[in-house]
């Protein structure tokens, strides 16, 4: 069975279409003599008289029509539509106007040394990710922290995976919701980046049919990484733990995430110290 790789003249579309109409004409100062509207957000051609283009240009990018915008045209309307640095990204990415990224290609292709320092971060939890979100290393600490890990199967140790589909980890992020954000956020300026990745589309697809939470946020085409915060976990053994996250980007292989969890204060570390030496 094939599994459909991104459209990216129709994802740029959905993508035009969903900014302009979540932006507030009022806070933009456009005039409030014009026509009643009946629709949230702005006209398009507001936002064409923003970019400097024309109506009908706009009009054709969110029909998807397959047109390949300029840099120039992409900028003014990235501009136009407010969008943050995440979402621009985004948007030059679906045109295909980005430089490419050097790649450190399939999990086989990471760096063994890499592996090494995962090990090395004990006792800090740490593991490595790509950019599905497929878990490439991780050490002892890690393993012990996120619930049933190591009884997982190996072609299932995908962080989204375990955060979504694994009954052992339904409950561990108290605030679930907003760690569903952050990695939908991430899966789909993954997915942008590497519109012919099969794989990735083909576990985006199944999040999509099994998880409705996931289906609700992914229609929403929030983009970005977060690379740094906090989370509240709900250890089944440990109990309440917080932990400080930090994600490192190694520079010979950019498309691979560490992550590192630190304790967020003394109550939570001596959780960690006891759920680490059983």
């Amino acid at each position: 069975m094939t599994t459909r790789t991104m459209d990216t003249a129709q994802e740029l579309a959905a993508f035009l279409r969903s900014r302009r109409e979540g932006l507030d004409p009022d806070r933009l100062g456009l005039p409030s003599h014009r026509r009643p509207r009946r629709t949230p957000g702005l006209r398009r051609e507001e936002v064409a008289e923003l970019a400097g283009v024309s109506t009908d240009y706009v009009v054709r990018l969110e029909q998807g029509r397959g047109l390949r915008p300029s840099a120039e045209v992409l900028a003014a309307l990235a501009r136009a539509l407010c969008l943050d640095p995440s979402e621009r990204d985004y948007l030059f990415d679906l045109a295909g106007r980005r430089r490419p990224r050097t790649t450190g290609g399939p999990a086989a292709g990471a760096a063994p040394s890499l592996g090494r320092l995962v090990a090395d971060l004990s006792p800090l939890p740490a593991m490595l990710l790509d950019h599905r979100y497929d878990i490439l290393a991780w050490n002892p600490e890690m393993a012990r922290l996120l619930p049933d890990f190591e009884a997982v199967p190996p072609s299932r140790r995908n962080a989204m995976w375990l955060c979504l589909l694994h009954p052992a980890m339904r409950d561990f992020y108290v605030d679930r919701e907003q760690v569903l954000r952050d990695g939908i956020a991430h899966l789909r300026a993954a997915w942008a980046t590497h519109p012919e990745d099969r794989e990735l589309s083909g576990l985006i697809a199944e999040f999509a049919t099994q998880d409705e939470d996931f289906a609700r946020l992914w229609s929403q085409r929030q983009v970005g990484v977060n690379g740094r915060g906090r989370k509240l976990l709900r250890h089944p053994v440990a109990g309440a733990i917080t932990v400080d996250f930090e994600v490192l980007l190694p520079l010979q292989d950019p498309e691979l995430r560490l992550l590192v969890y630190r304790a967020a204060d003394e109550e939570s570390r001596a959780s960690l110290d006891r759920l680490c030496a059983r």
